[in-house]
């Protein structure tokens, strides 16, 4: 039942990173994001918030820290999305996944946990995979690829805050105050850049971020409310396999997000990754499923018992 929640997750988030690909040539990233958003926390406040035991519980005497995981949240998805617009979505996604084994290897400067040698060579062979897919240094070094690395790096700071706030938290107060700063965000982007003035279409990352905002057409409307309700239903699919089940057993799992994105990116953007691109791909996985079973049999929690990259 796990797995099959942990898969249903996954075909959420991809199909909508895909669908925020599809239509990012026309909206201002945080129109998008915003849209998403107040539908994402109406679902959490109709279904998580029950679930969990009732509002009293988004009443939070760790305020400060709800607001660092919201920004650090905001500044991944800014990166991500905002690197789709250059970046196969394959490749970007395989990049993210670097986050688990930097979750790995910032705890140990962090917040002073051991890591075992398995764990350091996983962490530098997904490293390696991340260098290759960059390639930088050759002419066709795309500066666009950093982007979904920085994401992987506030999101595994995130994770490492999440571990910090114990287990009194519940998931859908998370969700609630992440989605709540999303809210915020991206209404004070629309109200200070929403006009479009700093927009240059000669630009397409500086474009994406600055365009003025526009009415979606009906068909954009209905992939943006979409966009919202994959976001609501994969957060509660994932959540729901890391509540059923030990984390052991789902986590490596997550990595059906890669063929998955990679089919998208390849069906409907015509992307193919090169033999580079794979490599680097191959690398990140595997250094990743490794690293989970790594830290299994090494009977430590800090990657297993957390969810891997969501929230995108």
């Amino acid at each position: 039942m796990s797995i099959s929640c942990i898969i249903v997750a996954h075909v959420c988030f991809t199909t909508q990173d895909m669908a925020i690909k599809l239509i990012s040539g026309n909206y201002a990233l945080h129109q998008i994001i915003l849209i998403r958003s107040i539908l994402a926390i109406l679902f959490t406040l109709l279904v998580f918030v029950p679930i969990d035991g009732g509002f009293n519980f988004l009443l939070t005497k760790r305020l400060g820290l709800h607001l660092l995981r919201g920004f650090g949240i905001v500044i991944a998805n800014l990166c991500f999305y905002t690197a789709l617009v250059t970046v196969p979505l394959g490749e970007a996604v395989a990049i993210f996944f670097v986050a688990p084994l930097m979750i790995t290897a910032l705890s140990v400067f962090l917040i002073g946990e051991e890591v075992g040698l398995s764990s350091w060579i996983a962490v530098l062979v997904g490293l390696l995979g991340v260098l290759i897919i960059l390639r930088p240094g050759f002419e066709e070094f795309n500066p666009g690829y950093i982007l979904p690395l920085v994401a992987a790096l506030a999101y595994a700071l995130v994770q490492i805050i999440t571990g910090k706030m114990g287990e009194n938290e519940k998931a859908s107060s998370m969700a609630f105050y992440i989605q709540l700063i999303f809210i915020v965000v991206c209404s004070l982007f629309g109200l200070f850049f929403g006009d479009g003035h700093l927009a240059d279409p000669s630009q397409p990352i500086i474009n994406y971020l600055f365009r003025p905002w526009t009415i979606p057409s009906w068909v954009d409307g209905m992939i943006m409310i979409g966009v919202g309700l994959l976001s609501g239903v994969g957060a509660y699919f994932i959540s729901q396999a890391y509540r059923i089940s030990k984390g052991s057993v789902v986590a490596p799992f997550e990595y059906v997000a890669l063929p998955l994105a990679i089919f998208w990116s390849i069906t409907l953007f015509g992307d193919w990754p090169d033999m580079a691109s794979w490599m680097g791909i191959v690398l990140i996985a595997g250094a990743g499923i490794f690293n989970v079973f790594s830290e299994k049999i090494q009977a430590r929690t800090i990657v297993l018992n957390r969810p891997m990259p969501i929230n995108r």
